[in-house]
């Protein structure tokens, strides 16, 4: 593969983009920055989401995880589906309802300020350790593939990635970004697409008996019914339940776009079209994965997991598909990244500046304010993409993705006590909620930490974000009373 014709790839894609922004940014306000002038065509938001849900994390290590584990990513898949119907039928009838920008704002109204900024304040953690996280970790596949042969420096890669996202961004947000993730997904799909029909006609395959290889060769295995496991299919479908319920129904990020749409019909009905395709681009990632473990089998190929795909990719496809590949990896990087920073930057300035309660400030200086916090979570970003790189510890941006997966059941916990109970936070204890949400992180650290004392051969696994919530939910009711 030329390194003039990534660049050429990445520069037309990156133009492409600026363009898709000048055009939808235009006689944009700040309503169109944070919910689009709910004005957002439900189709186009519930594709572009699949962008957005599939980070490039995703992309990487779904398909390398096929060889260790099978389709056992299908466990918690049938988890997702139940928690986007609950999302459609419970979370956004609230959110319409109460005619939210920041979903946050439900519980100022339901629990009092003390919870509205201990929810706001997790998410902004969360979604900005998570978000630059995944930006370094494919950043770091361009720099390490691609750009140290063109010499160019990785702050300096960095920086021109997050100056390309800021631009496209800055005036529009939500308005522009319900279309770039569009293009963006379109661009992913296209890419793994690409790569089953290749490895299909290297191996000799058609869809049918590509399959039936794979069940041959054990891929396609998908209960594990060891109790004791943390894969076991119990933990995962439930996991996955409240995942969704977390991370996309009480993620700001996800829901400006859901509540962008005008009507709470439509709404509903992007939910439930994102819910089929994303279950069938991720069954297609998996089928990729069973196809590259049977190709690698073949060719003698050592890589497995995160380096199975890149590797086949670089070493044995055609020019041509390497620019797909890397078309693929961009496009799920940016919704990833564009959709964090402009929800960051929608909720600070909402939640944590408190415009939603300020009635003394005008458009111009509304925008302005918007404009400098904006650019202060771009800095931020390029700081700790900086700092993972310096680290140069992939356990450590493991972890990192891991904490921020703790940060939501503080948010889960919140938003569970306000909505399944009729008590009150007692005023006197008000400002204990920030004390009861860190503790539930805190806790479940502690449980997964001494776990082989606590639970002997018992391993926590993805359930232990619904312990997180249970252990919030508990402390609210430990300070709360009754209605009256």
């Amino acid at each position: 593969m030329s390194e003039v014709s990534l660049f050429g790839l990445l520069a037309a894609y990156f133009l492409l983009l600026l363009l898709v922004a000048r055009r939808t940014a235009r006689d944009a306000t700040n309503q169109s920055f944070f919910i689009g002038n709910k004005r957002s065509h439900w189709l186009l938001v519930a594709f572009g989401m699949v962008g957005t849900t599939l980070s490039g994390v995703t992309f990487i290590s779904v398909p390398g995880a096929v060889g260790r584990d099978g389709f056992a990513y299908l466990q918690v898949m049938l988890g997702y589906v139940v928690g986007y119907v609950l999302v459609a039928y419970v979370l956004l009838p609230l959110y319409y309802r109460m005619k939210l920008t920041s979903i946050y704002h439900y519980l100022d109204v339901r629990l009092g300020h003390q919870a509205y900024l201990s929810g706001a304040s997790f998410f902004l953690l969360s979604r900005t350790l998570s978000a630059s996280a995944r930006l370094y970790l494919v950043v770091n596949i361009l720099q390490l593939t691609v750009l140290d042969s063109l010499g160019v420096p990785f702050w300096l890669s960095t920086l021109v990635i997050l100056g390309m996202i800021l631009l496209y961004t800055y005036e529009g947000g939500v308005k522009t970004i319900v279309w770039t993730d569009t293009l963006q997904t379109a661009g992913m799909l296209l890419a793994l697409a690409g790569c089953v029909w290749w490895l299909l006609a290297q191996l000799g395959f058609d869809l049918v008996s590509g399959w039936q290889a794979l069940e041959a060769g054990g891929y396609t295995r998908v209960l594990n019914q060891h109790s004791d496991s943390p894969g076991y299919f119990w933990k995962q479908f439930c996991a996955g339940i409240f995942i969704v319920l977390a991370m996309t129904g009480m993620d700001q990020e996800i829901m400006q776009k859901n509540i962008s749409v005008p009507t709470l019909r439509d709404a509903q009905k992007n939910m439930l079209v994102l819910t089929v395709v994303l279950t069938g681009v991720l069954l297609l990632f998996m089928f990729l994965g069973g196809l590259l473990s049977l190709y690698a089998s073949g060719v003698g190929l050592a890589a497995t997991g995160d380096k199975l795909f890149p590797a086949v990719v670089m070493q044995h496809m055609p020019a041509a598909l390497q620019l797909l590949f890397f078309l693929g990896l961009v496009s799920a990087l940016f919704p990833s990244a564009d959709g964090a920073m402009t929800a960051l930057t929608a909720s600070f300035c909402l939640d944590i500046l408190g415009w939603q309660r300020r009635s003394d400030l005008s458009e111009a200086l509304q925008r302005r304010q918007r404009h400098w916090v904006h650019l202060g979570f771009c800095a931020l970003f390029l700081a700790l993409v900086l700092l993972f790189r310096w680290l140069d510890n992939a356990s450590m941006i493991g972890l990192i993705l891991k904490l921020t997966g703790y940060t939501y059941g503080p948010i889960l916990g919140l938003f569970a006590f306000g909505l399944l109970t009729a008590r009150n936070v007692r005023h006197g204890a008000r400002y204990a909620v920030p004390l009861v949400a860190l503790a539930g992180p805190v806790l479940c650290y502690l449980l997964e930490l001494n776990q082989a004392v606590l639970f002997g051969s018992y391993r926590m696994g993805l359930e232990l974000l619904i312990v997180n919530g249970l252990l919030v939910f508990a402390g609210l009711w430990l300070i709360s009373r009754p209605a009256r």
